[in-house]
């Protein structure tokens, strides 16, 4: 039976992998990877010799088809970003959709995401909160915060690290420099770090000093 399925991989800690992921990644047909390079480490880890092929956001318009024509004859395939979830600010939503439409099969397995474990331990209200993943960069940036300033759950962002510092400072201009956050770093990771507190005191902070690594931030809502 054809099917696609959606398998998260590791954010950073390997250990975080699924015995039901590996077995799909050995299984499957071929694997759709976003960087081939960053997933054939993980493959090779983990003795994975299952076929790759690249698809990441510059060419999974033009990919879509190939791989729709491969499902139909019967094939299966995995769909893979460079870390955590496919579809979740990463590419795997035209895939998606497009084998929705085509009544292929589609099965995503639970497993590692970012955003979820940096709400969880942020201390803040989790019992309703909106996912916003990144910000426009200039086109409707003021716009979105504009709105976002009268959100009265708790919001999730992910950022950059050399982009952090001007998102923090917009986030005291627009939801007020006493609004509480927490920001997570480098989640699973040997050098994983989560600084809370009010815009002002974290902008203060990573002004000091400098943020590496993958980025995620929790803003309380208004209240």
């Amino acid at each position: 039976m054809s099917k696609l399925y959606l398998v998260p991989t590791p954010i950073g800690n390997l250990e975080d992998i699924t015995l039901r992921a590996l077995r799909i990644l050995k299984e499957v047909d071929f694997i759709l990877a976003e960087d081939t390079r960053t997933s054939g480490k993980l493959l090779k880890h983990f003795e994975i010799g299952t076929q790759m092929y690249s698809h990441h956001m510059h060419n999974e318009h033009k990919s879509v088809e190939g791989v729709l024509n491969r499902l139909k004859n019967g094939e299966t395939c995995a769909l893979i970003s460079d870390a955590g979830t496919p579809a979740i600010s990463d590419p795997g939503f035209l895939l998606t959709r497009a084998c929705v439409q085509q009544n292929i099969d589609v099965e995503c397995l639970p497993g590692a995401t970012a955003f979820v474990p940096a709400l969880v331990n942020s201390g803040l209200p989790n019992d309703k909160f909106v996912f916003e993943g990144f910000l426009p960069v200039k086109k409707g940036r003021q716009t979105r915060l504009t709105l976002l300033s009268e959100e009265k759950r708790t919001m999730i962002f992910y950022e950059s690290p050399h982009k952090l510092l001007k998102t923090l400072a917009h986030f005291g201009e627009y939801f007020g420099e006493d609004r509480q956050i927490s920001v997570s770093r480098e989640l699973t990771k040997m050098f994983e770090e989560t600084k809370r507190g009010t815009v002002v005191e974290v902008l203060s902070y990573y002004t000091e000093k400098p943020a590496k690594g993958e980025i995620v931030i929790v803003v309380d809502g208004k209240k």
